[in-house]
């Protein structure tokens, strides 16, 4: 896993962020781990390539 962090700020509307937030908690995931894991799945559908501090790339292009 990264060793290190970035924020990313989103915009949502409160009702929307209350119910992914109850969802997420229902699901004893925080809200952070549900977005990191969709960015993590939207990358790899696009065959986006990154690095972590660990040296691990990522890529789905075959």
């Amino acid at each position: 896993m990264e060793s290190k962090t970035a924020r990313l700020t989103v915009l949502i509307d409160p009702v929307k962020k209350k119910a992914f937030e109850e969802l997420c908690a229902a699901q004893d995931l925080t809200s952070s781990q549900v977005v990191r894991q969709l960015i993590r799945d939207y990358l790899a559908t696009h065959g986006a390539s990154y690095t972590t501090k660990s040296k691990h790339a990522v890529s789905t292009k075959s």
